[in-house]
């Protein structure tokens, strides 16, 4: 039986993609919690900043500039790593390129490059990271995606590549956990989250793009990295929506698909521009160091959805108060002869109309405190 993942404080933990969004608020959240901290990306002048206020902040954090599409990069990371550190503990798959555009126009060698870093790239490092852990024991963590359950129209590549992560990371824990291998494995699918994604993609739709409703915090997938570096997870999906759009798509693909066909472009597009220097990372890396994009919409700072997977005898504790509270109380208000008011006009826990938010696939969240005990 696997034994127990390390506390944070005591892990080496290596995070690739870690120049901006998830990776670098990823690097930032474990270094504060004392672990040291080996960020990789291809931006040479971003991964030192971030390296060097992760130090004056009383961290310990590297930086090494390598694509992890090259030949050879998982070995040279972690010969990196144990220079600087020692072994690793914890490695994080989040280097990823992307593209919004119809498939029809998007070049062969488009489609090889988001496969070369967000899938080749991963495989190597999982393998490399994989064999490594086996002798030690750790944890591997793959970042996924929502898109790894439904494809998304002008994200078809993208789409594709996740999908193919998906089904290498559960492929792979099992041959690991047949071979009693003590390394946890855990694919982290995100929904939309509030990333330079959108300013960095290779964009062929004529308008600048942005993460389609509904948009999630960074730090939250970064609090489930940190989870699943300490706990055993197979999966942890980030954000509430994303659960109810995998849903919806296996129950009504036909309908999902017609609801994408309709909304995909509006939704995806914005009338921002990108930050200065920031646009087309696909082959060169381009100005970074951010962890939220410039684009202006509302942005969750909570997931229900997250929590209940990391505690989930505590939301089922707080969801069973919450019924027998309703159940209570409509009982009362039927003994003393008050109609019941069926509608949705007021269905949060302090009253207030949250009619748009439920139309927005979000009030399920709002439903129960935001703080788990």
């Amino acid at each position: 039986m696997p034994g127990r993942l390390k506390p944070i404080a005591e892990q080496t933990i290596v995070i690739t993609g870690a120049s901006s969004g998830i990776g670098l608020a990823a690097a930032r959240r474990a270094a504060e919690a004392g672990a040291r901290v080996v960020l990789v990306a291809r931006n040479k002048q971003a991964l030192e900043e971030a390296a060097e206020q992760i130090r004056l902040r009383g961290g310990r954090a590297a930086a090494l500039d390598i694509d992890i599409a090259g030949p050879g990069a998982a070995a040279k990371i972690g010969a990196f790593c144990q220079d600087r550190f020692g072994p690793f503990d914890t490695w994080v798959n989040d280097a990823a390129v992307a593209l919004y555009g119809r498939l029809e126009e998007t070049t062969m060698d488009e489609h090889r490059r988001i496969f070369d870093v967000g899938y080749f790239g991963l495989v190597e490092a999982s393998l490399y990271a994989a064999e490594q852990l086996k002798q030690r024991g750790g944890a591997l963590i793959n970042i996924g995606s929502v898109l790894s359950e439904r494809a998304m129209i002008y994200q078809g590549v993208y789409s594709a590549m996740k999908h193919a992560v998906r089904g290498f990371t559960d492929a792979l824990r099992m041959e690991l956990e047949e071979a009693g291998a003590p390394v946890s494995v855990t694919l982290i699918k995100p929904n939309g989250i509030d990333t330079p994604y959108p300013e960095h993609a290779r964009n062929k739709l004529g308008e600048p793009a942005r993460i389609p409703p509904i948009v999630y915090d960074p730090e939250l997938v970064a609090r489930a990295i940190l989870f699943a570096a300490e706990n055993r997870k197979r999966e942890l999906t980030v954000g509430g929506g994303g659960y109810l759009v995998s849903k919806m798509g296996n129950l009504a693909p036909g309908m999902t698909d017609k609801v994408m066909e309709m909304i995909g472009f509006g939704s995806q597009t914005t009338d921002k521009p990108p930050r200065s220097g920031t646009n087309d990372n696909l082959f060169k890396p381009r100005r970074d160091g951010d962890t939220h994009s410039n684009r202006e919409m509302y942005v969750r700072k909570q997931s229900l959805a997250l929590e209940a997977q990391m505690r989930p005898w505590a939301a089922a504790a707080i969801l069973g108060g919450v019924a027998a509270s309703l159940f209570t109380l409509a009982r009362r208000r039927r003994g003393s002869g008050v109609e019941q008011d069926t509608g949705l006009a007021a269905h949060q826990t302090d009253g207030t109309d949250s009619s748009a938010q439920m139309e927005a696939m979000i009030a399920d969240e709002q439903m129960v405190p935001e703080r788990l005990p």
